[in-house]
């Protein structure tokens, strides 16, 4: 799996989440390390680093300024499904900051 130049958007997120519908992301690959700039909605400026292993799941990490000026860091897991020829990303993420809590994201290619 290669997530070079691909764009997604959020399909569900937990309630606790910064991310909605309007947010897209700009994925970049090289190798195994993926890149990532993200925005919309309550996100001014987001970005993501992380690594992409044989099946194409995600180990990253992330920070972002919202539009209440806050910095907000995280880890995510994400794995890739394709459902009705349509590439989804699961997500389990945890806040590193703020009230550190847990959630779940769905990604779908755009």
């Amino acid at each position: 799996m290669n997530y070079n130049n691909k764009k997604f958007r959020v399909l569900d997120n937990s309630a606790n989440g910064e991310l909605s519908s309007s947010t897209v992301f700009h994925y970049k690959q090289k190798g195994d390390i993926l890149s990532c700039t993200y925005s919309g909605n309550t996100i001014k400026m987001g970005q993501l680093i992380g690594l992409v292993d044989t099946n194409g799941n995600i180990d990253m990490r992330y920070h972002q300024i919202n539009t209440k000026g806050e910095i907000m860091t995280g880890i995510c897991k994400s794995s890739p499904e394709i459902i009705a020829s349509k590439l989804l990303l699961k997500e389990t993420w945890q806040w590193t900051s703020g009230d550190c809590s847990k959630g779940t994201s769905i990604l779908e290619e755009i």
